[in-house]
C-alpha cells in the first residue's frame, strides 16, 4: 500500500476508568496526516459495569464470567459503532483490559474482533499489545506515536511532555527527532479515587475534585503510598488497574480519601519527570483526570511549569485514546509499528494487531 494513501478509521477505547466507550472517526496516512473528522462517548450501563468489575485481575477464566462480560462488551461496542453511523476502512478495537501482567508476558483485552467485524461489515483491527508483551515489551503505554503526531501538527516547543491521566496515569516525553520518544506509566490515574467516591458515594468520579479540594492530604498515608517498589523500577513501565488499591486510606473521611489519593497521583507524575532527559517546555494534559481541579493545581504548583489541557491546541482530551486507536489501526494496516524500544521496553519496533477482514 502506497504511504500517501489516506484511509478513514474508526477507533473504539473503553479505558480503565471503566465509564464507557469512546468512538472517533478520522483520516490519516498512518504517518503525520491526521484530520479529525468526529467523536462520541458511550456510557456503559451499570450492568456492564459490574460485570466487567468483576473479571478484573483475573488471568483465565474458570467460571464462565469473562466469556459473558466479553459477550455483553463486544455487544455494546457494536451498538455503538451503529449508532455512530460512520463507514470506515478500517476499525480499531482496543477492548478492556481486565488483567496486565508484562512480567510474565501476559495481558488481556477482552473484545471479539470477528464479532465486532461481522456485525457491523468492517475490517477490524484487534488485540494490539499482545505482540508487544510476548516480545518482551510492556504493552503499554501505547499512544505515544499518536502524541507525537499531534505535537508536531500543533508546532509545539519541543521537547514537550504529554500527560494522560485516564483510570492509570501515563508520561509521553516528547524530543525533536522520530525517535526521540520516551514513555511509561507513572502510577494511579483516576481509578482509585472513581473507586473510592463510588464506594462511598454512588457518584462514579469526583466531579472537577471537588471532594479532594475539601478534604486534607494525609502526608504520612500519602509517604508511605509513595514508598511503592515501582516508582523505583526504570522505564519504561507499566501497570495494571489493580496493582495499587484504596486500602490505605480506608479510615479516612471521603473528602480527607480523594485529597489523599488525588495527591498520590500527582505526586506520583512528578516523580517520573526525574526520567526525563532535559525538562519540557510545557506539559499538555488529556484525559478525564485533566477535569479534576484539584489535581491540576497541585501539579502546576509541583512543577513549576505551564501546564495546559490539549483542549488548548485545539484537540478533544476526551476522544484522543480513540482517535490513536483508529491511528494505530491504520499503522497495524500498513505493517508500521505501533511501540518502540523507550516507548514499552520491546525489543525492536514492534508491529501488532490482529486483523479480521469483513466476510
Amino acid at each position: 500500500m502506497s504511504e500517501t494513501q489516506l484511509f478513514t478509521a474508526i477507533g473504539l477505547m473503553s479505558g480503565t476508568s471503566l465509564d464507557g466507550i469512546d468512538i472517533a472517526l478520522i483520516k490519516t496516512d498512518g504517518h503525520r496526516f491526521v484530520e479529525r473528522l468526529d467523536f462520541k462517548t458511550y456510557t456503559y450501563n451499570e450492568t456492564l459495569r459490574d460485570i466487567i468489575r468483576e473479571t478484573l485481575g483475573l488471568s483465565r477464566d474458570d467460571n464462565g464470567i469473562v466469556a459473558r462480560a466479553e459477550k455483553l462488551l463486544t455487544q455494546a461496542h457494536i451498538d455503538a459503532v451503529n449508532d455512530f453511523g460512520h463507514r470506515a476502512d478500517i476499525v480499531g478495537f482496543h477492548g478492556q483490559t481486565i488483567f496486565h501482567d508484562p512480567k510474565n508476558r501476559l495481558t488481556w483485552q477482552i473484545g471479539d474482533g470477528p464479532a465486532l467485524s461481522h456485525a457491523v461489515g468492517m475490517n477490524v483491527i484487534y488485540d494490539f499489545r499482545t505482540a508487544d508483551v510476548k516480545a518482551g515489551g510492556q504493552g503499554a503505554p501505547f499512544m505515544p506515536l499518536y502524541h507525537q503526531v499531534l505535537a508536531r501538527s500543533a508546532k509545539v516547543d519541543f521537547p514537550c511532555a504529554v500527560l494522560n491521566i485516564g483510570g492509570v496515569a501515563n508520561l509521553t516525553w516528547l524530543g525533536q527527532g522520530d525517535n526521540d520518544v520516551i514513555a511509561f506509566d507513572t502510577g494511579p490515574g483516576n481509578a482509585l479515587i472513581d473507586d473510592w467516591i463510588l464506594f462511598h458515594t454512588g457518584q462514579t468520579y469526583d466531579e472537577n475534585g471537588a471532594a479532594a479540594s475539601s478534604g486534607q492530604v494525609n502526608e504520612t498515608i500519602l509517604n508511605q503510598m509513595l514508598s511503592h517498589p515501582y516508582f523505583d523500577l526504570p522505564a519504561p513501565k507499566s501497570l495494571d488497574r489493580q496493582d495499587f488499591t484504596k486500602e490505605a486510606v480506608k479510615n479516612l473521611s471521603v473528602a480527607d480519601g480523594a485529597a489523599t489519593l488525588a495527591a498520590f497521583t500527582v505526586d506520583s507524575i512528578v516523580k517520573g519527570f526525574d526520567v526525563f532527559p532535559s525538562k519540557p517546555h510545557a506539559l499538555y494534559v488529556t484525559g478525564g483526570g485533566r477535569k479534576n481541579a484539584f489535581m491540576m493545581q497541585r501539579l502546576e504548583k509541583a512543577l513549576g511549569m505551564p501546564i495546559r489541557s490539549v483542549d488548548a491546541l485545539g484537540f478533544n482530551g476526551d476522544s484522543l485514546e480513540a482517535e490513536g486507536f483508529a491511528y494505530l489501526a491504520v499503522r497495524s494496516l500498513l505493517g508500521l509499528p505501533l511501540s518502540l524500544p523507550t516507548t514499552t521496553g520491546v525489543p525492536k519496533p514492534m508491529h501488532g494487531g490482529q486483523f479480521v477482514k469483513v466476510a
